[in-house]
């Protein structure tokens, strides 16, 4: 299951954010400090940009993170997607579930038109997660994302939503 990250959920959050950091490494880097969480919390404003956790249905354990940024409507109707699993549930299917189920809070809550995701060449999980769920890839950029004081080329994925 999928719901707003709150402030409660800091203390497991950032656990479970350390534990993972060397397997999130280059891809993504995720609070370490109480007052990086406050930090990342206050980004959601859940009309410019949505935070997520994906948590397990039977006993809530955080399994990962997902989160809608960059909301923009007007002629654009778009957000873009930003995600990590946590330490031990990696390629056990439960991301593409939350992230799945994100998508679609997107289109049906938030109305969104398009979805998209920014990928690191070389993460193979991500690209495959985004493909189950039909993404498809529309280009490519290079030092596109400032990432941990590095700027990183990324691949560019979207999702359309055709009813809205």
């Amino acid at each position: 299951m999928v719901r707003h990250v709150r402030a409660d959920d800091e203390a497991r959050f950032l656990e479970s954010a350390k534990a993972s950091s060397g397997f999130h490494r280059p891809w993504v880097v995720l609070p370490a400090t109480g007052r990086e969480f406050a930090a990342y919390l206050a980004r959601f404003d859940k009309v410019n940009a949505v935070g997520m956790v994906v948590c397990l249905r039977a006993g809530g354990d955080l399994v990962g993170m997902v989160n809608l940024n960059e909301i923009v409507r007007g002629s654009y109707w778009r957000g873009v997607l930003g995600y990590a699993v946590f330490q031990p549930y990696a390629g056990q299917g439960y991301m593409v579930e939350g992230v799945g189920l994100a998508v679609r809070y997107a289109f049906d809550r938030l109305e969104l038109h398009r979805v998209e995701a920014d990928i690191q060449p070389g993460n193979s999980a991500s690209v495959r997660l985004v493909e189950r769920l039909g993404f498809r890839k529309e280009g490519f950029s290079p030092a596109f994302i400032k990432i941990g004081g590095t700027w990183r080329d990324h691949e560019r994925w979207a999702l359309i939503n055709d009813v809205y």
